[in-house]
């Protein structure tokens, strides 16, 4: 099947015309459509750098709105249609998300030539933490599972 006969495609280019409206109002160039039972539900664009906020990325944004839609923090039975490869953070949020599937339009190469390369993230999670550039490493205390003892203990927590 080519791209211009798939089901996907019409919700792909709404995600390109998100992350070029995008660029023309400050924001990065990415965009991002949920879609739930063939209709979109929610939908984000990039933020980083006009909220001031690193998570902000399109997917991200169109996530929490759709998780918003839907009144859970779940999104099984959608689907991510996003203008560029989802970054590890994004596809991350995709992961906790549990949607069914994503798809998008432009890869990582192309991000990357325009400025966006998010490959040495990709390569990090490859890497022992010994050889990491960010230094992270576990520091334990006398009550390192208190926080998972509370959890554990009660009964109207809701499970994810």
């Amino acid at each position: 099947m080519t791209v211009s006969a798939s089901p996907d495609c019409a919700w792909l280019r709404e995600s390109i015309d998100l992350a070029t409206r995008s660029v023309a109002t400050g924001g990065g160039p990415f965009g991002a459509v949920v879609v739930r039972a063939g209709r979109v539900i929610a939908t984000g664009t990039n933020q980083v750098t006009t909220a001031l906020d690193p998570t902000a990325h399109a997917e991200v944004m169109a996530i929490r709105a759709a998780c918003r839609v839907v009144g859970d923090f779940k999104l099984t039975g959608c689907l991510l249609v996003s203008s560029c490869e989802p970054c590890p953070l994004c596809l991350s949020a995709a992961l906790w998300a549990r949607l069914d599937r994503v798809v998008y339009a432009a890869d990582r190469h192309a991000a990357a030539a325009a400025g966006f390369d998010d490959g040495e993230f990709y390569e990090l999670f490859d890497k022992p933490r010994e050889e990491w550039s960010l230094p992270v490493h576990q520091i334990p205390t006398d009550e390192d599972n208190a926080p998972f003892t509370a959890w554990l203990s009660r009964a109207d927590r809701v499970d994810y």
